[in-house]
Formats: structure tokens, C-alpha cells, sequence
């Protein structure tokens, strides 16, 4: 922009001296932007792999509707969540993807079930198995129920609806326990667990956490899918995509706070170039 309106070329260097300078500004921010997370009732979370000097990396965020926040670690489970200070002090309801690393904090879980209709899909196409479909068409129902009473002003949905809509989960996956193959024993006897049907996983998540899928019937306030934090990790994706990756560590926490803070704004509409 300066190049090409004031005929300014601005040195790399340059560059890094006002991104770190706008970075530092931030720190205050930065607090009370986590300090306003965890009082939060619900936040998204999610974490995608992000390149920092060549290395593999993780960028995590937190968000809701009105606040974002980034942060990048060179680990993906509890040791970056810890470090990133959310989630150890979390009382709220935490939506994701079902990373086990979650499990290990005392907030409550809500499932994305965006990521359980794909799954779904997969199971259904790939290894013809008919209780994927059903599955898929129950949260989908129940998703159109919780949407068509929100419509009419409603608070939640009535007993009855709540009770036909376990009694299809549960004989869906009933259905499911009986149309996965049983994968035999190896014929040389190796140690560990034995090899289950790729499908086994995914029916026994939809069996152990039922209220976690199904929190969004149970609470209008929950999603049914964690699209927001998806939506919010994007911008990050584009930006690897078209850099390649962070020079520096510090280049990367740089971005993080900046993107925060221009995420933020913008959720709560206010013009980003506003001082």
C-alpha cells in the first residue's frame, strides 16, 4: 500500500518493528480477553497444525460469537492447552471436535456433530453399513425439531420429543453394535489390543457420550456443530498457505495477537482502523 500510493518502500524490517510494536500494545488485551473467555457460558475450540520454522506447530483457538483468541505451541494436547491458560480454570461448556486431550479438564464437553456427519458419510459409503445413514437422518431431525421450536419461540422441546428421539439414538446404535464385523485374530499372535473395524470407534463414541452429542437438544443455548472455531482458524490456513510458514517463533506469536485483537473487533462490529 505505501509502494503503491506514496511511492514508500517499506524494509522488512520495518514491517517487523510495527508488528511487534502493534503486538506489545496488546498485552493488556490480551489478558482481559482471556479473563472475559473464561467467564464465558459457552467457547468453541479447536487446533490445526501450523509450520514455525520449518517444524510442525499448533495453533489453537478459543472463540465464541463476540471474542477470538489465538495461540501457538509446539505440542497439541494437554501441554499446550495448560500453557495457554483457558482450560485448566474452564467451568463452562467446551464445544470440539473430540480431541481426548479435552477430556482431561473439568468443564462440560459439547460434541461436534458437523464432524459426525462426515464421519457418518464414510462409514455409510465406504463400508455400506445402513445404521450410519439413520444416524445421520436422527441428529439431523432432531437438529430441524430444535430449530423449527426456536422459530415458533420455544425454550426447549417437549418431553415427548426428547423421549422419541433417545429411544431412535439408542436403537440406531443397537443396530450399529450388530452390523459391525468382527475383525478375527490376527494369525500370529501380536501384543496390544485387538484390531477392531474402523468403524468401531465412532459408534463407540456416539455410545459413551450420547449427552455430549446430544447436548444441543437438551440446551438451546449448545450448537449442534463446532463451525464457528472452524471459521475462526481459516484466516491462519489462508495465511500458511500463501507464506509457507513463520520464520520465527516470535513472528508467530506476533500474528496470533494481532489476529486476536482484528477478530475480535470485527465480531463486535467495530471498524478495525479505527484507533
Amino acid at each position: 500500500m505505501f509502494q503503491d500510493l506514496f511511492n514508500i518502500h517499506l524494509s522488512q524490517g520495518t514491517i517487523k518493528n510495527v508488528l511487534s510494536r502493534g503486538a506489545d500494545a496488546l498485552t493488556e488485551f490480551t489478558e482481559q480477553l482471556k479473563t472475559t473467555l473464561l467467564s464465558s457460558p459457552t467457547n468453541y475450540f479447536d487446533e490445526t497444525g501450523l509450520r514455525v520454522e520449518t517444524k510442525l506447530n499448533w495453533l489453537h483457538v478459543v472463540s465464541n460469537e463476540k471474542l477470538t483468541y489465538y495461540f501457538i505451541h509446539k505440542k497439541r494436547g494437554k501441554e499446550a492447552m495448560d500453557e495457554m491458560g483457558i482450560l485448566p480454570d474452564y467451568q463452562g461448556n467446551a464445544v470440539h471436535d473430540h480431541w481426548m486431550s479435552y477430556y482431561q479438564y473439568n468443564c462440560q464437553h459439547v460434541l461436534c456433530n458437523a464432524h459426525h456427519l462426515r464421519e457418518l458419510t464414510f462409514v455409510e459409503e465406504q463400508y455400506q453399513q445402513p445404521w450410519a445413514l439413520k444416524m445421520k437422518e436422527c441428529l439431523l431431525s432432531i437438529k430441524s425439531a430444535v430449530e423449527e421450536a426456536i422459530s415458533l419461540g420455544g425454550t426447549t422441546l417437549t418431553q415427548a420429543q426428547i423421549v422419541g428421539f433417545e429411544h431412535d439414538y439408542d436403537e440406531i446404535v443397537f443396530e450399529g453394535k450388530q452390523q459391525i464385523p468382527i475383525i478375527g485374530p490376527p494369525k500370529v499372535k501380536k501384543r496390544g489390543r485387538v484390531k477392531k473395524h474402523k468403524s468401531h470407534n465412532l459408534l463407540n463414541r456416539l455410545i459413551e457420550h450420547k449427552s455430549e452429542v446430544l447436548a444441543f437438544m437438551y440446551n438451546f443455548a449448545l450448537p449442534f456443530d463446532n463451525n464457528l472455531a472452524e471459521r475462526d482458524i481459516r484466516m491462519a490456513k489462508l495465511k500458511q498457505k500463501i507464506s509457507g510458514c513463520f520464520r520465527s517463533e516470535d513472528g508467530g506469536d506476533i500474528f496470533c495477537s494481532l489476529r486476536s485483537y482484528l477478530s475480535t473487533v470485527k465480531k463486535q462490529g467495530l471498524n478495525r482502523l479505527d484507533p
